[in-house]
């Protein structure tokens, strides 16, 4: 069976400051979403799977997001963390076209 998804229009690449995050709910989720210094953006789910930590307050280096309790680490394409015990987070396809910014999740 294939997951649906949708695709949301989320802000204007404006809208996101550089290296910090932002807190966003999209149907039902509670997401972090990160502009790169070239651009890029990244979405993950809104909280660090090893305490709870509200990624959104955390920052970017490179593409890895920052927990703010305990400076885990997660790849911001793939949600892929830098510690062996603990599990990835979810990682969101984001997608900007023409100053706006999409955001693609499964339908809940």
């Amino acid at each position: 069976m294939t997951a649906t998804v949708t695709r949301v229009a989320l802000c204007t690449l404006d809208d996101l400051p550089t290296g910090l995050g932002r807190a966003f709910e999209v149907g039902g989720r509670s997401l972090a979403v990160f502009r790169g210094r070239e651009g890029e953006v990244f979405a993950v789910d809104g909280k660090c799977p090893h305490k709870g930590g509200p990624l959104a307050d955390g920052m970017l280096i490179g593409s890895q997001i920052v927990c703010p309790l305990h400076a885990f680490r997660f790849d911001g394409r793939s949600g892929a963390c830098d510690q062996d015990s603990v599990c990835a987070t979810g990682a969101y396809p984001v997608d900007v076209s023409n100053g706006q910014v999409f955001i693609t999740v499964p339908q809940s």
